[in-house]
């Protein structure tokens, strides 16, 4: 909870449009309260079952990742899994490095 924690601070403070946290399905309700509690949007996704992603931010970001419909993110496309990384916030030449890696990958 620490790491959420971390990731609530830094979502209020602007650093982060959307945050991606792990963590528990016991966690679910805390977690939940606590988003609704700040009026922050969230989609839950089950993981398996001990573990779920939660995302949340602003909710236009949430919606999109509602608008994508996947089961997990081992399932997304190169350009599905590109444009939540850069949603996520990461580094945008890493994740361009990551695409073409995975476009390739996909050809073979």
């Amino acid at each position: 909870m620490k790491i959420l924690a971390h990731y609530l601070y830094e979502y209020k403070k602007g650093l982060r449009n959307l945050v991606l946290y792990t963590g528990s399905v016991k966690e679910k309700n805390v977690i939940e309260k606590k988003l609704k509690m700040e009026n922050i949007s969230y989609h839950i996704q089950k993981v398996n079952g001990t573990k779920m992603n939660v995302f949340f931010g602003d909710s236009v970001c949430v919606e999109v990742i509602k608008q994508i419909k996947f089961e997990s993110l081992s399932c997304l496309t190169e350009e599905q899994d590109f444009i939540l990384g850069i949603m996520l916030g990461y580094d945008r030449l890493k994740q361009c490095k990551r695409y073409i890696k995975k476009k390739q990958l996909a050809r073979k």
